[in-house]
C-alpha cells in the first residue's frame, strides 16, 4: 500500500469517526449535573484518583471539600499540598487509624458519626462544588453508620455538588445510587512483594 493510499483511508476512517462522535455528543441533553462518584475495588488508586480530581475542580477555580473517614491524623503529602490552597480546600481528618490498630469498635462508630455530621456539612454549603468522602466505603462495609441514612443523604445533595466516594468494597445500594462507579482491579502489587509503603507513592 502506498503512502496516499495509506493517508487517504485514515482521513475517511477519521471522518467516519468524527460523525459517529458528533452524533454521540449531541444525543446528551443534560448540560452539568452534581453527580455522585464511587471509587472501589481492589486495586490501588482510588484516594489518589479522587486527590487527582480535587485538583482538576481546585484548576477550574472551584471550593473543594475532604472528610476522611478512617485514616487517621498523620501527615500525609495529600494534606501538605492541599494546605497550600488556603481557603479554596475544607480539609477534616476524621478517622483515628485502620480499624485493626484501633480496635475499639464503640470509639469507630464515634469517629465515623462525627465523620458522616461534618460531611453534612460540608454538603449544605452552596460555596464547595466537589467533595471528596475518603474512605466512606470502609465506615459503611463495617456498620459503622446506616447505610439507608448516608444514600438518602448522598441523594439530597444540592444539584451543583460533586460527590467523590472512595474505599474498598462499595455496597450495592451505594452503586445503584451513583452516577459513576470505577472499580479498581488489583494486577499486581509492589506491597507483595516485600515493598514497604513509601513517601511520595502511599501518602
Amino acid at each position: 500500500m502506498n503512502s496516499v493510499t495509506e493517508k487517504n483511508r485514515h482521513k475517511e476512517k477519521m471522518i467516519k469517526r468524527k460523525a459517529v462522535q458528533d452524533a454521540e455528543v449531541a444525543s446528551k441533553t443534560i448540560a452539568s449535573k452534581g453527580l455522585l462518584i464511587v471509587h472501589t475495588g481492589p486495586g490501588k488508586g482510588k484516594s489518589t484518583a479522587a486527590f487527582g480530581l480535587a485538583l482538576r475542580a481546585l484548576g477550574q477555580g472551584w471550593k473543594v471539600g475532604v472528610v476522611q473517614f478512617i485514616k487517621g491524623a498523620f501527615e500525609t503529602g495529600e494534606r501538605r499540598v492541599f494546605a497550600r490552597f488556603g481557603d479554596k480546600v475544607v480539609w477534616r481528618t476524621m478517622g483515628e487509624g485502620f480499624t485493626w490498630e484501633t480496635q475499639d469498635r464503640e470509639r469507630d462508630v464515634a469517629a465515623a458519626r462525627a465523620a458522616w455530621a461534618t460531611a453534612l456539612d460540608m454538603m449544605a454549603d452552596p460555596d464547595i462544588r466537589l467533595l471528596v468522602l475518603d474512605e466512606l466505603n470502609v465506615a459503611l462495609r463495617y456498620d459503622y453508620l446506616p447505610l439507608n441514612e448516608v444514600v438518602a443523604g448522598l441523594q439530597a445533595r444540592h444539584p451543583d455538588l460533586h460527590i467523590v466516594v472512595t474505599g474498598r468494597n462499595a455496597k450495592a445500594e451505594l452503586i445503584a445510587a451513583a452516577d459513576l462507579v470505577t472499580e479498581m482491579t488489583a494486577v499486581k502489587h509492589h506491597f507483595a512483594a516485600g515493598v514497604k509503603a513509601q513517601a511520595g507513592i502511599e501518602f
